[in-house]
């Protein structure tokens, strides 16, 4: 599992290599024991102590851990003709860590920690390619209280700055002759994202919220969509999350072409123009009582041509959802939200760390299912693969070529208690960092035995 590390951040540049090898190792540690804390993933006291003083580093930035990361995901990226860029924001919460200072009121003003704003990349087959950019940062108590305040202040000036910091990162990196469509929620509904100016190739998918004024009329975007006869049917997989089960949902399609008006509320309006869109309105046929029918509103640059151009930016959207079980893996598979540290610098610089780990983990569960019959050496070394083969079959001897993609992403979920019955599924990312930290004792404990043997 060492190989990948190397690969991924190669190209890091912290101003000494020793400090490189010291990030490649910590990553290492981690990777192997996610759910672990830092002093059990390190193992000895020298490693644990190694990976606090890296975080408090005067000459390490956090930019600069997740440098390698990014030029390995661009890297990536390259490979592929259409890349979709996930936003969206999330907050870490560390209201009981009384002792840490820099943090400041998250949605709930009686919640203290920190705000993170990411750009997962992922291929139109739904595997998460990399982290391209990431902001994190802390609100001031004086703002506390001042929300109509902060309405009146420019783009520039407020958290909503973020997305366009975020498709400006996009646009600058990813090579041009990748198409890159930028997809995020309702909270990126916002007429200077709209507006932002994109290069050729880059375009948005984006979860309205607004029922804006339509440009020439007095009709307005809902019911304007709304009146749009149906256009077709498509069948989607909606994940399941803690407040729903996952289910198979059948949308109705319509969609149309629109010319939204400038914001009229704004400094300077007669310098805003109208914005011609794609308008795509999917809702749920006979939905479940239990649950909220899915209704979305999508706002999108890409051409539409026909039908089957619209089920396919519905499917990226979809894709949204990945981002999510990101952040998932770094509060609950990670811990991010556990590390006691000292200062909100010290925790952004174990964010950077352990966003390389989170990614690996997402990567990992959903490369399986989008190429289930690949060579299982992309990821395991020959005699990782074998103990895995062994301690799951209860078998003492080795097979005679690599298993699939699928056959060893199935073992490690089961060595972290998944039963792999009928009607359960793939294997989620909870019980493959349980299955990832167990195999690696197994193998370690090979190791051992082995070098006791030569001696």
């Amino acid at each position: 599992m060492e190989e990948w590390i190397k690969q991924e951040l190669e190209k890091t540049e912290l101003g000494d290599q020793r400090r490189t090898k010291r990030l490649m190792k910590i990553v290492s540690n981690l990777s192997e024991k996610p759910e672990a804390s830092v002093p059990q993933a390190s193992v000895t006291w020298s490693q644990t102590k190694a990976t606090y003083n890296f975080w408090d580093s005067p000459y390490i930035k956090p930019s600069m851990i997740r440098q390698g990361h990014q030029n390995a995901t661009v890297e990536r990226i390259a490979k592929h003709q259409v890349v979709l860029a996930i936003q969206d924001t999330t907050e870490l919460n560390y209201t009981s860590h009384k002792a840490l200072s820099g943090t400041g009121y998250l949605d709930s003003k009686y919640a203290k920690g920190l705000k993170v704003h990411s750009v997962l990349t992922v291929s139109t087959q739904g595997i998460p390619l990399g982290i391209i950019e990431q902001e994190v940062w802390s609100r001031k108590e004086e703002e506390l209280g001042k929300a109509e305040q902060r309405k009146q202040k420019p783009t520039a000036e407020k958290e909503s700055q973020r997305w366009l910091d975020g498709l400006i990162t996009t646009q600058s990196i990813i090579p041009s002759s990748v198409q890159v469509v930028t997809i995020a929620d309702r909270e990126a509904d916002f007429y200077d994202l709209l507006a932002c100016p994109r290069t050729q190739g880059s375009d948005f998918l984006i979860r309205a919220t607004q029922n804006r004024c339509l440009d020439g009329c007095e009709q307005r975007l809902w019911e304007t969509l709304e009146s749009v006869e149906p256009q077709g049917t498509m069948t989607v997989e909606v994940k399941r999350n803690p407040t729903r089960p996952s289910r198979t949902a059948i949308l109705t399609i319509r969609y149309a072409t629109i010319t939204i008006e400038a914001p009229q509320n704004r400094a300077k309006k007669e310098q805003l123009a109208p914005m011609t869109l794609q308008a795509i309105l999917v809702t749920e046929v006979d939905p479940p009582k239990e649950v909220e029918p899915i209704t979305w509103l999508l706002l999108t640059t890409l051409e539409i041509t026909h039908l089957e151009d619209v089920k396919k930016y519905v499917q990226w959207y979809c894709y949204r959802w990945l981002i999510e079980r990101y952040h998932y893996v770094l509060k609950s598979g990670c811990g991010i939200e556990k590390l006691q540290l000292e200062t909100a610098r010290r925790l952004e610089m174990a964010l950077a760390t352990y966003s390389i780990v989170a990614w690996r983990l997402l990567w990992l569960t959903y490369l399986a299912r989008c190429s289930p019959d690949a060579s299982c050496e992309q990821i395991l070394e020959t005699h990782e693969w074998q103990i895995l083969y062994a301690t799951v079959h209860h078998q003492t001897y080795p097979l005679k070529s690599p298993p699939t993609l699928a056959e060893v992403v199935d073992w490690i979920a089961r060595l972290g208690g998944f039963l792999g019955r009928k009607g359960d599924g793939s294997p989620g990312v909870k019980v493959l960092w349980r299955g990832l930290s167990r195999l690696h004792d197994l193998v370690q404990g090979w190791l051992v035995c082995q070098s006791l043997m030569v001696n």
